[in-house]
């Protein structure tokens, strides 16, 4: 992994990439000047499990690392409370994923920063490539990158530069940590452009809740509808269950997905709307879209979540993938 880019702070580009709040210089050059955190371990604090999870990865035993929105937890709708906010702005290092995937908590983000913590968020990178990033057509920004594991590795070395920056004694373990978790990432990657290919072509569509897969259909040529828009805030009307009804009787599409941290209720409707027409449509599985499964499970980590989804679309769809997904260690 190359160390000769400069290193830059992430501001809180909370409305849209490429806009950046910067704040915490104090802070930073205190750091450098100390060369290092104050003692170990040090704190991190995340908004997301996916950035958690990478964020434990990278930092080992340097750091510990607190998520705040947990398994289940829609983080379009989450709202800080109390005990988030002293815990934000007692942490060393912040890190969230951006592009206002956490919308409900940008003042807290900013408040934070405010106060001179480094604050970064993992899509900064993504944002930057500008061409990259999915708009809808209200130019709401796509916030779901974790879908598209090539896209997740550039979030990967955006928190290994932030480490080794607030941390530069322990730069070349971060450096380390991150170039063998990254080649998980690369295994991963062509696990799922494997499976997901293996799915007849006429059936490769995903329908879900709601519209969080965008980036992996854009990254393993499958087509994605999702009832609702890219936040859960949105909500789906009448006409939108019945023209999609139509769309999966239609293709013949066997399959629909219920997600972990949205409402089953549209998804069950599409079901019955589906058996009105005699066409037999089933729940093909729950996938993890906004939140990780059960901490301390596989698929509690961002690998296990990916491996997750992707076998069970694949094998729901009439593809080709191991029972228990890329590692053998999927719980069912």
């Amino acid at each position: 992994m190359t160390k000769k880019s400069k290193f830059t702070r992430l501001g809180l580009g909370l409305a849209v990439p490429g806009v950046l709040f910067t704040a915490g210089c104090e802070s930073e050059q205190a750091s450098a000047a100390s060369g290092g955190p104050a003692g170990y371990p040090y704190r991190i604090v995340t908004t997301v499990g996916m950035v958690a999870d990478v964020a434990r990865e990278l930092a080992g035993p340097r750091a510990d690392v607190t998520g705040i929105i947990g398994e289940g937890v829609d983080p379009h709708l989450y709202k800080p409370t109390s005990t988030d906010v002293k815990r934000l702005q007692s942490a060393d290092v912040v890190f969230y994923n951006g592009l206002r995937l956490e919308g409900k908590m940008g003042d807290v983000l900013v408040s934070v920063a405010r106060r001179g913590r480094p604050v970064f968020a993992v899509t900064e990178t993504i944002a930057e490539q500008g061409d990259y990033v999915i708009v809808d057509s209200e130019s709401h920004h796509d916030p779901h990158v974790w879908m598209d594991v090539r896209g997740w590795m550039k979030g990967v070395e955006v928190i290994e530069r932030a480490l080794s920056q607030f941390d530069p004694d322990n730069a070349g373990e971060y450096s380390d940590r991150a170039d063998a978790y990254l080649e998980q990432l690369e295994k991963l990657d062509d696990y799922a452009r494997r499976s997901l290919a293996s799915i007849p072509e006429g059936q490769r569509v995903l329908v879900t809740a709601h519209d969080a897969f965008g980036y992996m259909a854009r990254a393993y040529g499958i087509e994605v509808r999702g009832i609702q828009g890219l936040s859960t805030e949105s909500e789906a009307g009448v006409r939108d269950i019945e023209e999609l009804v139509a769309f999966l009787v239609e293709r013949k599409i066997p399959a629909v997905f219920v997600e972990s941290s949205v409402s089953h209720r549209n998804v069950r409707a599409l079901i019955e709307g589906a058996r009105a027409k005699d066409h037999d449509l089933v729940i093909g599985g729950e996938l993890f879209s906004d939140a990780m499964g059960k901490a301390g499970s596989y698929e509690g980590t961002y690998i296990g979540m990916i491996d997750h989804n992707v076998t069970t679309i694949t094998r729901a769809l009439g593809g080709e993938a191991p029972e228990r997904g890329l590692n053998g260690k999927l719980s069912h």
